[in-house]
């Protein structure tokens, strides 16, 4: 199956564009077929050579057909296990599941068809270290996981209505993956001279419409307003789409500190990690989402740190769209003791904020040069763009701050889409100070905490800080450090 899924295109065009008609031999017209054959084949050769078995610490996973491969997985290095879904699996109730580790860029193990109810029983003895069911046992539900003791029982921290979900497609901006992937299609496929040609074909039949309506030039604005409208709502529907798509059925859930989430309306995925994997955390709002009162809740987990083509590894979004509240609701109850949010940030110093616009300040008077020597003074109107970067920039140092206590430490930043990042201090793995030319003549350093599978957004760097507080702070961090390490 992945052999044919991974040629499926090339075949698809081989089929379809390979044949020139009856004056090819025979054997080049049975090409295409011999080629999907020969694929079937080894597909179904490398699936019968698969074995795995389940012993008490380890999974052991013996493949190859000629060249034999024996892999043993201990269960204590499994930091995430996948159980992904597409419609074909749902339909004839199998699941492919992935058991994933801190390190590689792949997963330790993919098996590929399991039984629904087997992959979840995998899943569960992954979680507990126990006795998988045994053969021959009943489960009363199938395609759900067997049933476990009332002390291990599942809590459902967070379920997201169709409702929710309509909203974060509403305040997201995913259509434009869509637009970005058609056009890129388009251009794939149709002909250079060909797309050039309609495009301008289009624009002048558009134009000569409107000059024909004559509607002068308040008509035309409002022409313009309501494209621009049409084109607005066009990709808030397509964001719902792929929203609703990626998101149906949401739900977080813990499990003896283990966290799982479930979501997908075609392809159903369900993903879980140990909360002691988790490295790092982070809360951002976008403006559109601060305007409608919520933000989303991610994570870093040392499983996330590789990736496997374009497919992101490991449990990443906790809360894809919840309240303020509710996000603080779920870090202080994950993280009982982690005060959240922070009693008092601790600010950094506003001199030098230029440095945040330092591009305005050079390109600004160059364009308005430029635009002067074509248009005559008008064109100096672009320099009132200088008060406006220094202005937004003040802004966005003064939202710069950090917090630090004997369990975690903290950043925050961002004025038009404001984050808030923080990792437990047994969690930080390197230590760095650096000092660019603008912090030699500014007398400030940056100090750069390192995790384990660092893939968020925003870096956990304390930035902008006097060199002497930064000195400081980088040896209390190595001294805390260091007395966390010798009690483990």
């Amino acid at each position: 199956m992945m052999q044919l899924r991974q040629y499926l295109l090339p075949l698809v065009a081989l089929l379809v564009f390979g044949q020139r008609g009856d004056r090819d031999p025979l054997w080049a017209q049975l090409v295409p077929v011999i080629v999907i054959v020969l694929l079937v084949v080894a597909s179904v050769l490398q699936y019968l050579s698969y074995r795995y078995r389940i012993g008490e610490d380890a999974i052991t996973i013996r493949s190859g057909l000629l060249s034999r491969n024996r892999r043993e997985i201990p269960f204590a290095r499994i930091h995430n296990v996948v159980v992904h879904q597409n419609p074909l699996h749902r339909l004839f109730g199998v699941a492919e599941l992935r058991l994933e580790s801190a390190g590689g860029n792949r997963p330790e193990a993919e098996m590929r068809v399991l039984r629904l109810d087997q992959a979840l029983a995998l899943e569960q003895r992954v979680r507990r270290r126990g006795p998988l069911l045994q053969p021959g046992a009943v489960n009363d539900a199938p395609g759900q996981p067997p049933p476990l003791p009332e002390s291990e029982a599942r809590h459902v921290l967070l379920r997201m209505s169709g409702r929710d979900i309509v909203k974060l497609g509403l305040l997201s901006n995913r259509g434009w993956v869509l637009v970005a992937a058609a056009l890129g299609a388009l251009a794939q496929v149709v002909p250079r001279g060909s797309l050039d040609r309609a495009i301008e074909q289009g624009g002048r039949e558009v134009f000569g419409y409107a000059n024909g309506l004559q509607a002068g030039m308040t008509g035309l604005l409002l022409a313009a307003a309501a494209l621009l409208l049409v084109g607005w709502l066009a990709l808030r529907a397509l964001s719902v789409m792929l929203a609703l798509l990626r998101y149906h059925g949401f739900e977080l859930s813990e499990q003896q500190r283990r966290l799982t989430v479930s979501s997908g309306l075609l392809s159903r995925v369900r993903s879980s990690v140990a909360l002691r994997r988790i490295q790092a955390w982070t809360l951002s709002e976008s403006t559109l989402q601060r305007w409608a009162g919520y933000r989303q809740l991610r994570v870093d987990s040392a499983a996330s740190q590789g990736s496997e083509g374009n497919e992101q590894r490991g449990l990443r979004e906790l809360a894809p769209l919840a309240t303020p509240g509710h996000c603080d609701e779920l870090v202080c109850h994950l993280l009982p003791d982690v005060q959240w949010p922070p009693l008092q940030w601790q600010d950094v110093p506003l001199r030098g904020s230029w440095r945040l616009c330092l591009t305005s300040l050079w390109l600004t008077p160059l364009l308005a040069a430029a635009l002067a020597w074509r248009w005559g003074p008008a064109g100096l109107a672009a320099l009132a763009w200088l008060p406006i970067a220094l202005w937004t920039a003040r802004l966005q140092l003064a939202r710069i701050g950090w917090y630090r206590d004997d369990c975690y430490i903290a950043v925050r930043g961002g004025w038009w889409r404001r984050w808030w990042r923080w990792a437990e201090l047994d969690k930080l793995q390197a230590l760095r100070l650096s000092r660019s030319p603008l912090d030699r003549l500014l007398g400030t350093s940056s100090l750069w905490l390192d995790t384990a599978g660092a893939r968020g957004d925003v870096a956990l760097c304390l930035r902008y800080l006097p060199q002497a507080q930064a000195a400081d702070l980088l040896e209390e961090l190595g001294r805390a450090l260091a007395k966390r390490r010798l009690r483990w």
